[in-house]
């Protein structure tokens, strides 16, 4: 079973992770997050669920703003051609349905399949806002909080600078 919205919050608590969260109608694309989440201060991501030609799995998790070239991405992050992951590989990995996609999913890859990119334009940024594994809240952490995450669930991110100057 997927961990649920509670655990991840005791899982924060465990690793003294200071979080808030805001309830909000489902958004489902960066343009409802934005309409749902009104003034909320800091970061706020598009996460997206890749898989590879070859079979690998990635989530990048870039700025809102960032343009990514999926024809293109695969180049920058040395994978095999890129494509959405479908929405049962997506429910398989990390546990959650198209639209919730999140690093706080990374708790429900306990297999360690995912390849994780993290954006530094995002990083650049503190605080930090995401979907807590459901897209009718938003939990905001801090950046030094998100990386300390993804380290507690074992994985060890590329940090990198996703924007695509060519767009």
């Amino acid at each position: 079973m997927p961990v649920t919205r509670n655990e991840l919050f005791n899982f924060l608590d465990q690793h003294h992770i200071a979080h808030k969260t805001i309830e909000h109608a489902a958004a489902h694309t960066v343009e409802q997050a934005r309409a749902h989440r009104g003034l909320l201060p800091g970061g706020h991501a598009k996460n997206l669920f890749l898989k590879c030609k070859k079979g690998s799995l990635w989530l990048i998790v870039a700025e809102e703003e960032t343009h990514l070239r999926l024809n293109q991405l695969h180049k920058r992050i040395g994978s095999g051609r890129l494509s959405f992951g479908s929405a049962d590989l997506m429910m398989e990995v990390l546990g959650v349905t198209p639209g919730s996609v999140t690093p706080f999913a990374l708790l429900n890859d306990r297999q360690h399949r995912i390849n994780l990119i993290l954006d530094e334009i995002l990083l650049a940024q503190d605080p930090l806002n995401f979907h807590p594994l459901e897209n009718t809240a938003t939990t905001t952490i801090s950046r030094d909080d998100l990386l300390r995450f993804v380290s507690a669930c074992g994985f060890t991110p590329l940090i990198m600078n996703l924007c695509d100057n060519s767009a």
